[in-house]
C-alpha cells in the first residue's frame, strides 16, 4: 500500500522490508476486525448457500468500499488515483489470502469441500478482512505526525465534504455490523422485542451516535466534525443513523435474514442491528480516519 502522493508526482518504489511491515500491519488489522466472522458458523453457511452472482457482487462491493476508504480516508484528496486502485486491489488480495489460510487451518475448507462452497466461504469472509486490512495498514504504525494547526484546520474543513464522510461512516458501520448480522441472536432479539422497545433502541442509537460524534471529543474529534450550529449536530446525527440503518439492511439481506419474513420482522432486525451499525458509523468515522 503506497504513501499518498500528489497526482503528478512520480510513484516511489518502497524497500522490501517496508512493504513487508505494511503488509504485516494490514494482516493484523484484517484479523483484528474480522476474527469473530471467521469463527462464525452462520457466515460459513452463507458462503455455502449464496448464489455465485451474489458472491461476485459482494466481492465487487467490497472493492468499491476499499476504493472509497483509500480515496477519502484521512481526507488525503491529493492522493494518486493509480495508488488508490492498486492499494485497494492489494488489500482485497490480502483479504482473500488471509481468509483462505484461516479457513483451511480451522478445518472449514478441506479436500472434501467443493470449489463453489470454498470460493463462497472465502469471498464472504474476505470482505470484512479486506476492509480491516485497509484500516490496519493505515493506522497500525505508519506515519506519526505531530499536531499541526494548519492540518487540523484543513481536516475540520474536510468535515463538510459529504461524500468522504459517508464513505468513512459506511466502512465503520460495515466493520461493526458484519460481525453481528449473521448470528441467530439478531433474529431472536427482533422476535422478542415489542415495538416500544424498538423505538427506544432507535432513540438510544441516535443519542449514542450524536454523543460520540459531537460530545465525546475522543481522538480529538473536533478536527473531523462540525458542531458550530445545533442544526449541524442534528443533521449529522440523523444522517449517520440513516446510513447505519441502510448498512444494516444491506448486510442482513446479504446473509439471508429477510427471507421468509414479513416487513415488520425485517424492520425489527434492521433496528436491532442498527445499534451496532451506528456505533461503527460514528466511532469508526472518527477512529479510522484519524
Amino acid at each position: 500500500m503506497a504513501d499518498a502522493l500528489p497526482a503528478n508526482a512520480p510513484r516511489r518504489r518502497r524497500p522490501v522490508p517496508e512493504s513487508l511491515r505494511e503488509y504485516g500491519r494490514g494482516i493484523a488489522g484484517g484479523l483484528l476486525f474480522s476474527l469473530p466472522l471467521l469463527y462464525t458458523m452462520e457466515v460459513w453457511w452463507a458462503g455455502f448457500t449464496s448464489h455465485p452472482l451474489s458472491v461476485l457482487g459482494y466481492l465487487l462491493g467490497t472493492y468499491v468500499l476499499l476504493l472509497g476508504y483509500n480515496r477519502f480516508g484521512g481526507f488525503r484528496r491529493d492522493v494518486c488515483w493509480f495508488d488508490v486502485f492498486t492499494d485497494s486491489l492489494e488489500e482485497l488480495g490480502l483479504g482473500l489470502i488471509v481468509s483462505t489460510a484461516v479457513l483451511v487451518l480451522i478445518g472449514r475448507i478441506t479436500r472434501g469441500t467443493s470449489l463453489q462452497e470454498a470460493v463462497g466461504m472465502v469471498v464472504v469472509e474476505a470482505g470484512t478482512v479486506a476492509i480491516g486490512v485497509s484500516v490496519g495498514s493505515a493506522q497500525f504504525g505508519g506515519q506519526h505526525r505531530e499536531e499541526d494547526p494548519e492540518e487540523d484546520q484543513r481536516r475540520l474543513e474536510s468535515a463538510e465534504h459529504v461524500p468522504a464522510q459517508l464513505v468513512i461512516a459506511f466502512c465503520g458501520a460495515i466493520l461493526f455490523a458484519a460481525n453481528v448480522a449473521p448470528t441467530e441472536e439478531i433474529v431472536m432479539i427482533a422476535v422478542e422485542t415489542p415495538p416500544w422497545r424498538l423505538l427506544g433502541l432507535a432513540v438510544l442509537s441516535m443519542l449514542l451516535g450524536g454523543l460520540i460524534l459531537f460530545q465525546s471529543d475522543f481522538t480529538k474529534a473536533h478536527r473531523f466534525t462540525r458542531r458550530r450550529l445545533g442544526r449541524d449536530v442534528l443533521a449529522g446525527t440523523v444522517i449517520t443513523y440513516a446510513l447505519a440503518l441502510l448498512c444494516s439492511a444491506l448486510v442482513l439481506w446479504f446473509f439471508g435474514r429477510f427471507a421468509g419474513n414479513g416487513l415488520g420482522m425485517c424492520v425489527a432486525q434492521v433496528v436491532v442491528l442498527g445499534l451496532a451499525s451506528t456505533l461503527g458509523a460514528s466511532a469508526g468515522r472518527l477512529l479510522i480516519q484519524s
